[in-house]
């Protein structure tokens, strides 16, 4: 699956996986004010295989088929 990542310049590392570039109208209206202004990174062809940095990508496929969008959290510090 082709999906859309953009990142948030509001909030470091929190970034936003979307199934269609620029269509952000399955994103929560609460949850997408929240992000603050996005800048688009990167397009990536992801598979259950592939190996992501910071996600499972089978996590992050479920999301996206299910809900059209996947938001990737910063990691919390213990």
């Amino acid at each position: 699956m082709l999906c859309f990542i953009y990142k948030s310049l509001k909030k470091d590392q929190l970034y936003l996986y979307l199934d269609k570039k620029e269509d952000f109208s399955k994103v929560p209206e609460a949850l997408f004010n929240s992000l603050g202004r996005l800048e688009f990174v990167m397009d990536l062809e992801l598979t259950q295989e592939r190996k992501l940095a910071k996600e499972d990508a089978g996590k992050v496929l479920d999301s996206l088929n299910t809900q059209g969008f996947f938001v990737q959290l910063p990691p919390t510090s213990i």
